[in-house]
């Protein structure tokens, strides 16, 4: 594995406090009504995607999400200018505006998107895997998804062909307790979600999702037992999200007092409580990576409110690949 530094640690600082400032933002401006439809958010879970970025190659190793997808394509090289665009309906979005909060995608950095069909990218992870070893490449998918998508059963018809196959993929579960709004305890008779994996006699294991060195470890022992084709690893990350489900959450199955001791374990807190103990940066470095961090998501947010709305026919270009599709009723 990459040995983990004082320049890993800053980096880390600075990219876990950025995705929770640019999400920070789209909350505020979500309740203004800029951003409309659904909006879910990552605080609390940003040591999960640090750690696994760490471990991966970038340019050959490909990501696959669900619907809490805006920083996990930023940590892969996308520009959060445009994901903040995508998420305000412009044509200078990720897709252009047609995608929205839960549909971030960029075959360029290898991100393939958040989805909105909860469970639906786990079959489609491994299917991405699938083309890789088929086509000698030597990419690694990881197939991100949540506790309660572990529930459905397109996972184990996927964990049963991706270990019949030896698929160059890694399952992770985001287990941040309450799926929606239900916790693990009342959706199965087991908390230990990893052990799904034990039926296909697959490599699995619980994570501390809360610390990205420990992410960053396990994720390179998956990852590097893909690349060297002995198949697929089944990781839990035990995490846990400070914000609702959605932006639309009222979280009555849980109490502040839960939340605020979590957040006593919060990754961007622990990563700069290293980076003090360790001297990697003097008070006045901190404060001006703050003061740089919030300059960007401004500059994020300034590019998508002085961005244009897609004009209506990029609706028929982007739909029909035929420029002279024949069935086109244009009605006024």
């Amino acid at each position: 594995m990459k040995p983990i530094t004082k320049e890993t640690y800053v980096n880390w600082y600075k990219d876990m406090l950025f995705w929770r400032k640019f999400e920070d933002k789209l909350a505020a401006v979500y309740i203004q009504q800029k951003v409309r439809g659904f909006l879910h958010l990552y605080n609390g879970q940003e040591a999960v995607l640090a750690g696994a970025l760490h471990a991966m190659k970038l340019g050959t190793d490909k990501m696959i999400t669900a619907y809490r997808n805006h920083v996990q394509p930023i940590g892969m090289g996308v520009d959060p200018r445009r994901v903040f665009a995508e998420l305000y309906g412009k044509v200078t979005g990720t897709s252009h505006g047609m995608g929205g909060s839960m549909h971030i995608f960029s075959k360029e950095k290898g991100f393939y998107g958040g989805h909105g069909i909860v469970g639906g990218q786990i079959p489609l992870g491994a299917g991405i895997a699938f083309a890789d070893k088929y086509f000698e490449r030597d990419g690694v998918t990881l197939t991100y998804f949540g506790d309660g998508a572990a529930r459905q059963g397109s996972l184990h018809e996927t964990f049963n062909m991706a270990m019949l196959w030896k698929l160059p993929v890694v399952f992770i579960v985001e287990n941040n307790g309450y799926a929606m709004g239900t916790s693990v305890e009342r959706t199965a008779n087991h908390t230990d979600i990893w052990k799904l994996g034990l039926g296909y006699e697959m490599p699995c294991g619980p994570v501390n999702g809360m610390d990205p060195v420990a992410v960053a470890e396990a994720m390179h022992e998956a990852i590097e037992r893909a690349r060297r084709g002995d198949g697929p690893t089944f990781l839990e990350m035990r995490t846990y999200r400070y914000r609702g489900h959605s932006m639309s959450d009222a979280q009555h199955y849980r109490t502040k007092d839960e939340v605020n001791e979590y957040k006593k374990l919060d990754p961007i807190t622990q990563i700069l409580e290293v980076i003090k103990e360790k001297n990697y940066l003097s008070q006045d470095e901190i404060d001006v990576i703050s003061k740089d961090v919030k300059s960007n998501v401004q500059e994020c947010l300034d590019f998508a409110e002085e961005s244009a709305y897609p004009e209506t026919q990029q609706l028929y270009d982007m739909v029909y690949e035929q420029e002279d599709y024949p069935f086109i009723k244009h009605r006024y």
